[in-house]
């Protein structure tokens, strides 16, 4: 699960560039530009020039931008680039640890530009890449702020630079779990992840999933509580969560003393999965930024159906409020409510429906 700009992309892409559409600011002739966390949009596929290289962990949107024809990638720790584009995560430790990357990638003189909704905390993203860069402008356009300033070595604090630059590396969270800032219930164990984890069963068996996986939590439960699983996968669209869930993973199978085929995948769930499966674990996700989104939990319903085996089982848990039931009748023969606590509610579900 992640959060994205409220705003439509368009709207926020409009405000970024806004610098250059006045003058401010003009383009490398060279397109040495690097864009994180970059959305796709006509406004960005109108910008975009040849060598422009595009960031987004999130694979929905990864693959927008893919499907747009954008150059899609990772920066090196030791490129450089002339301009560097932001669009910031909601989250603020998050968010200072993709800004301390900016100013790494420009440093040398480079410019970082980044826009943020008024309403999602503008003025707190401006001072924190002010803190780093030194001092910065500021433009306004569609309830966005647009800010930015230069990366020159003898201006940048390095002490705070090294020190957000650490926030984005996995750590143990509150509940001893690796994690990193932004991720979804990223310094807990989530009180939903937590009641199904507590009701699965031990006499799941065979080839298991996880969709939606996070940082591993469920996984690394279903390992410890069903000794009948003789491999796992995990699937989850947020590629930051990708490395936590691992190690999360690998630790939950050294503690049991079992040998395990795991794997983690960069996947979403939505778009469908070729393999088969004799159960799925899931706690899907049901919402984007602020906006519930019940059609994305009902897509990981159909998806996970198509890749049971005929007697596979779904157990899943979900807000006590989304309207599931239809969608299950509908892909499964049976559906019991297993556990109604804490405003959730865990569900089996069998007998898939051809």
């Amino acid at each position: 699960m992640v959060g994205i700009h409220a705003s439509a992309p368009d709207a926020v892409l409009d405000a970024l560039f806004l610098p250059f559409s006045d003058g401010s600011l003009q383009w490398p002739l060279d397109g040495n530009v690097l864009f994180l966390r970059a959305r796709d949009s006509y406004r960005l596929r109108e910008m975009a020039q040849p060598g422009w290289l595009c960031e987004q962990s999130f694979k929905p949107f990864a693959d927008a931008l893919a499907r747009s024809g954008l150059t899609l990638g990772e920066a090196m720790p030791d490129a450089r680039f002339k301009c560097v584009l932001v669009l910031p995560p909601r989250q603020r430790e998050e968010s200072r640890a993709l800004f301390a990357r900016a100013v790494m990638h420009a440093e040398g003189g480079g410019v970082v530009l980044a826009c943020v909704p008024n309403a999602e905390g503008a003025k707190s993203a401006q001072a924190d890449l002010e803190a780093l860069l030194g001092s910065v402008s500021h433009l306004s356009k569609h309830k966005c702020r647009v800010f930015w300033g230069v990366s020159q070595a003898q201006s940048i604090d390095r002490v705070l630079l090294d020190t957000w630059l650490a926030l984005d590396r996995p750590q143990p969270n509150a509940a001893g779990y690796f994690s990193r800032p932004g991720l979804f219930a990223w310094d807990r164990v989530d009180t939903a992840s937590a009641l199904l984890a507590a009701h699965l069963p031990e006499d799941l068996h065979g080839h298991v999933a996880d969709f939606g996986a996070g940082y591993g939590f469920l996984a690394t439960q279903i390992i410890a509580r069903c000794p009948h699983i003789t491999a796992l996968d995990l699937y989850e669209a947020e590629a930051r969560a990708l490395e936590p869930a691992k190690l999360n993973t690998a630790r939950a199978l050294r503690e049991s003393g079992r040998e395990l085929a795991f794997a983690v995948h960069w996947h979403d769930v939505t778009t469908g999965i070729e393999r088969r499966y004799d159960a799925i674990v899931s706690n899907p996700p049901f919402h984007q930024g602020r906006a519930d989104l019940p059609d994305l939990g009902r897509a990981f319903i159909a998806r996970a159906a198509n890749a049971l085996v005929p007697q596979g089982r779904l157990w899943l848990v979900a807000n006590r409020h989304l309207p599931y039931e239809s969608t299950l009748a509908a892909h499964f023969q049976q559906v019991r409510a297993v556990a109604v606590q804490d405003g959730f509610k865990v569900i089996e579900a069998t007998g898939v429906r051809g």
